[in-house]
């Protein structure tokens, strides 16, 4: 196979325009209201998650941090959906693009640290300089929790780029060599087959932990500040 090993992972087009936008929008299209009465088992079982989502995500929050509560499930939804997408064949994950992760993390983090500032300005500047600091060390710890503050949203979005990237190479690699290895010995091709299985379905728990980790970081940031 002369297929590059990073060719899923290059933006699809067509007649040289993104598909990108098109991509992105197919969440919104899962989770569409339906116009029925009585919910179907699998409304009633995506309601369950969402309640139980939203609970153990505004619990630690005041008044101010629950008004994000929409914001927080949307976010939560949006990148499991496209994640979980991600995993068909012939598909493409906007979620292991750095770029797209940067352009949620960069306004997420931007929106709870203003928030701090705005809502508690001292306990915000407070954070750069713990209490007790000796005096030789200040410029240096102020310097190094400005590097800590600055560096947050660049942390969330490697964070699920790296995850997600690194299941999707590893199918890609063993589902190359579980093809390779039918002609040459069928036993030892079952076996990478029942590996590459049992990894699918460890990327489909990966796909929803990396979202609930993506929102559960914003949600901290968010709780630090209000």
């Amino acid at each position: 196979m002369n297929e590059n090993l990073f060719a899923p992972f290059i933006c699809p087009t067509i007649l040289g325009i993104s598909t990108l936008p098109l991509i992105m929008s197919f969440p919104c299209l899962i989770f569409m209201s339906s116009k029925r009465f009585l919910p179907n088992r699998i409304q009633i079982l995506l309601t369950w998650l969402i309640r139980l989502i939203t609970k153990q995500m505004v619990t630690m929050h005041n008044n101010t941090g629950r008004t994000w509560a929409l914001m927080l499930m949307t976010l939560i939804m949006f990148i499991a959906t496209t994640n979980l997408l991600g995993l068909l064949p012939y598909s493409f994950t906007p979620t292991t693009q750095l770029s797209m992760n940067i352009s949620m993390a960069i306004p997420l983090w931007m929106g709870t640290v203003v928030l701090g500032f705005r809502n508690k300005p001292k306990a915000s500047l407070a954070h750069f300089l713990p209490q007790g600091t000796p005096t030789p060390l200040i410029p240096m710890l102020i310097v190094i929790e400005t590097i800590s503050l600055l560096i947050q949203p660049l942390a969330l979005a490697v964070r699920l780029t790296a995850n997600i990237t690194a299941g999707h190479l590893l199918i890609h690699l063993i589902s190359s060599a579980a093809l390779a290895l039918m002609s040459i010995n069928m036993a030892l091709s079952l076996i990478t087959l029942i590996i590459l299985f049992l990894l699918t379905i460890l990327e489909l728990a990966v796909a929803m932990i990396q979202a609930y980790v993506f929102t559960l970081l914003v949600s901290l940031y968010l709780h630090d500040n209000t």
